[in-house]
């Protein structure tokens, strides 16, 4: 993933009507605030137009020329209404442009003792004509958090953080390539999807058989460089509980064989046959692989859960920080808000934020043998805020639907193995009614901190999917 900040196409909209300096003074503002918070900015020359803001529709149309120039580097566009603004300026610079990115809409504040023919603004009633034609023309955009606001607020910089974040998941769902490695575990229908309806979201499911990633694992020598060097780095990921040696060679060559398919195919992201394939035919477990690449902003899902890894990536988007993919699996005593989370575990240390141990599978260990399922990442994860996201292809409706919303993570004690995060949800039972009617499997997508506004921006207004958001 492409950790650089977002670049913001910025338009400053002026109405012949009222005082230009307005505008011209919130030029300099604004490209001094979004440059110090480190924002690159592409703004039409101030020579361009005769106010160097833009206003009517021969300025749009330079604008829209101008952005046409830089269409490659531009993230976003907000708009800045020091004053009514020119709607026939905005909307056509847009919607000329060509670009096909979020919109910010702002407007300034008015104060009560500068309303007079110099000083007065108006931009409360002229964002209305903005986003009104913005309707008109099919253009989607995001609000600020208040009608109106100064530019130099607090409030404001918040949103343009939010907007940034909105923009960076965007642009990371754009032509995502998700590689599905290996068949889907036939004990789990629950993990079917449509290849068809993600590709309506420019989402492309790249597909490889498990036997083409493990033959070109067995042609890596043991004693190469790149395996000793991938080794040493799982032996300080986590305090690694192996029988020998041997079982820890077998885990990296199986990484270094996937992460090289992974380059070679462009893909961003990855849903794995985590079982049983790769135990019986090459004698490892998938996860630390999976967590390690998950720390590089590159989550990978269990199961084949190609759904569950593009919910995994926008949440990393959304926060800037590795995700994790957990069931929904226990209830937590009589606490009715609280659920046990827990996978045998691919999470990555960062979400565990805790002491981690690397072993053999618990659950399927039993079954496969410990021998052949060394590479689980074992931890109890950290207290703290958290969010949950997942994203479903309903075949019968032909859509995409997800839900999303926010909780904690406790750090209660409890007695199981793997990776366990024991989380407080408002209203669960209502939220697993929700799950359970409309046919939502049992994986979630979780990170740190709290992003549900902008999952719920994104999945709802940019993307068109059927977004539920709890509570």
């Amino acid at each position: 993933m492409n950790n650089e900040k977002p670049s913001f196409g910025v338009i400053i909209a002026t109405r012949n009507i009222f005082n230009f300096r307005l505008a011209i003074e919130a030029r300099k503002i604004v490209l001094e605030k979004l440059d110090s918070m480190g924002y690159t900015t592409y703004i039409l020359p101030g020579t361009e137009t005769p106010t160097g803001n833009i206003e009517g529709y021969r300025d749009g149309v330079r604008c829209a020329a101008f952005f046409r120039e830089h269409a490659r580097d531009i993230d976003g566009i907000i708009v800045i209404l020091p004053n009514f603004g020119d709607e026939l300026g905005v909307v056509n610079a847009v919607k000329l442009s060509g670009l096909d990115v979020p919109i910010l809409v702002q407007a300034s504040d008015d104060e009560n003792d500068k309303v007079d023919v110099k000083h007065r603004r108006d931009a409360f009633c002229g964002k209305l004509s903005v986003c009104n034609n913005f309707y008109q023309y099919g253009i989607k955009f995001t609000d600020t958090t208040y009608h109106t606001c100064r530019i130099e607020s607090e409030a404001f910089e918040k949103d343009i953080h939010r907007f940034a974040a909105i923009c960076r998941v965007v642009k990371g769902l754009k032509n995502l390539r998700v590689g599905a490695v290996g068949a889907r575990p036939a004990g789990f229908q629950t993990m079917r999807y449509s290849e068809k309806i993600l590709q309506q979201s420019d989402i492309t499911v790249v597909p490889v058989d498990m036997s083409e990633i493990l033959a070109a694992a067995e042609k890596i020598g043991e004693d190469s460089p790149e395996v000793m060097a991938r080794a040493r780095a799982i032996e300080s990921y986590g305090t690694c509980m192996f029988r020998h040696r041997e079982q820890l060679l077998r885990q990296s060559r199986f990484g270094l064989a996937l992460e090289r398919w992974i380059d070679e195919n462009d893909v961003n992201i990855t849903a794995l046959q985590c079982w049983n394939s790769l135990e019986k035919n090459f004698g490892c477990a998938a996860c630390v692989t999976m967590a390690m690449m998950g720390e590089k902003m590159m989550p990978s899902a269990c199961e084949v859960d190609v759904a569950g890894a593009v919910a995994m990536y926008a949440l990393a988007l959304a926060a800037d920080k590795p995700s994790a993919l957990l069931d929904w699996n226990n209830n937590f005593d009589g606490d009715r808000n609280k659920v046990v989370c827990t996978h045998c575990s691919n999470l990555p240390r960062s979400f565990i934020q805790n002491d981690i141990t690397i072993g053999s599978l618990d659950v399927l260990g039993t079954v496969l043998g410990q021998e052949d399922t060394f590479g689980a990442v074992k931890g109890k994860v950290a207290p703290g805020e958290m969010t949950y996201f997942r994203i479903s292809t309903d075949d019968t409706k032909g859509i995409i639907k997800a839900y999303v919303g926010e909780g904690m993570i406790t750090g209660d004690p409890y007695g199981m193995d793997g990776g366990i995060a024991v989380c407080e949800i408002p209203d669960l039972q209502r939220l697993m009614k929700y799950l359970c009617k409309n046919g939502f499997e049992h994986h979630v997508a979780m990170v740190r901190g709290h992003v549900a506004d902008i999952l719920e921006e994104v999945t709802g207004n940019y993307l068109g999917w059927e977004i539920y958001r709890h509570p």
